[in-house]
């Protein structure tokens, strides 16, 4: 198990406040990092609606989700140009040690001395639910993607997408530009998805021209390829027949799992799976903060918006604890030395 160097900030969850809270840090002087159980950071941003806009953003009229990300990581990666942003990606929390003068945060493969912990885990630890068909699990990472990170993988691609929700119904409507076919499949005909995007899709699988089908009371029944996928076998659930279809790339958009796993262990306040925090983002844990959906108290909002707010103060206050000389409040970024300024 590796031991990383001791930190004075170690943030969990890399979604968009989890970054911020990372950039804050840097701003107060503090060293931190960032550890997330996704492969990439922007948690739901990125595993879910990379190519939504987002409109309540402040100073954003409107801003990509996938760009967002990327401006808070540019923002981040001020403090730290020489080895890159600290994100430790990969890694599910498994414990938190006490030691004399600081704590360790175990994941499953490494440990993490730090001087005080901010929890951004949103929802927690999440993964996509996978399919349940016994065929298809030895094609994911080489044909079935859990995740879309880059849209352009798919232009030209005959692509099946398997779920009734936003994120089925979300990447129909974007994808059916780039790919050369897009066919979504679900097991009935009630959809959980937002209804302008499911009467955008629907239309375009009016049109008849193959470029969007929609199946109802169908489901995965077989997976044909060699080192590729070329086809796919579908199963109408109502009238138990079997209908064969080209297709080079399955998307199973069947929601996620989440799990605030040992989180729960570390005696915080906590109350339905969220955790209570004051008005200075204690968590009735010395020297763990929180921030962000995963908190809540009265006329808690769950809003990106929000969750930066309470990031910075979640940082200046985990950076008074830490370092009790330095005070709470951090002034103005406009008059701080750290970003070249004449007033400190």
């Amino acid at each position: 198990m590796t031991t990383h160097e001791i930190k004075d900030l170690t943030i969990i969850g890399g979604g968009p406040t989890g970054i911020f809270a990372l950039f804050y840090a840097g701003m107060r002087g503090a060293t931190a990092q960032i550890v997330d159980a996704l492969p990439e950071l922007g948690g739901q941003l990125t595993a879910l609606y990379p190519e939504k806009y987002i409109f309540d953003v402040a100073g954003f009229p409107r801003v990509l989700a996938k760009d967002l990300v990327r401006n808070l990581t540019e923002q981040a990666a001020q403090f730290h140009q020489e080895k890159g942003i600290p994100a430790h990606l990969g890694q599910r929390v498994v414990g938190l040690e006490e030691h004399d003068d600081h704590l360790v945060l175990v994941t499953d493969t490494d440990r993490f001395p730090t001087r005080a912990v901010i929890i951004a885990a949103g929802i927690g630890a999440f993964s996509p639910r996978k399919l349940p068909q016994a065929c298809a699990e030895p094609w994911y990472g080489r044909g079935v993607h859990a995740l879309v990170s880059n849209p352009e993988e798919f232009r030209g691609k005959d692509v099946l997408i398997i779920g009734g929700g936003d994120s089925a119904f979300d990447w129909c409507a974007q994808l059916r530009d780039k790919a050369k076919s897009v066919t979504l499949v679900h097991r009935s005909d009630r959809f959980r998805a937002h209804a302008a995007t499911v009467s955008e899709v629907q239309a375009a699988a009016a049109l008849g021209d193959g470029r969007v089908n929609v199946f109802t009371f169908h489901e995965l029944e077989a997976i044909q390829g060699t080192d590729t996928i070329t086809g796919v076998t579908l199963k109408d659930v109502k009238a138990k027949t079997s209908k064969d279809i080209p297709c080079d790339v399955i998307l199973p958009m069947l929601g996620y799992v989440s799990d605030l796993g040992a989180l729960l262990e570390w005696d915080m306040n906590l109350a339905k799976d969220e955790i209570v925090v004051t008005t200075m983002m204690e968590t009735g844990r010395k020297g763990v903060y929180a921030c962000g959906d995963i908190t809540t108290y009265p006329g808690k909002l769950k809003l990106i918006a929000a969750g930066f707010a309470e990031a910075s103060i979640a940082v200046n206050q985990a950076v008074h604890h830490v370092y009790p000389d330095k005070k709470v409040a951090p002034g103005h970024s406009s008059n701080l030395a750290i970003f070249g300024q004449k007033d400190d």
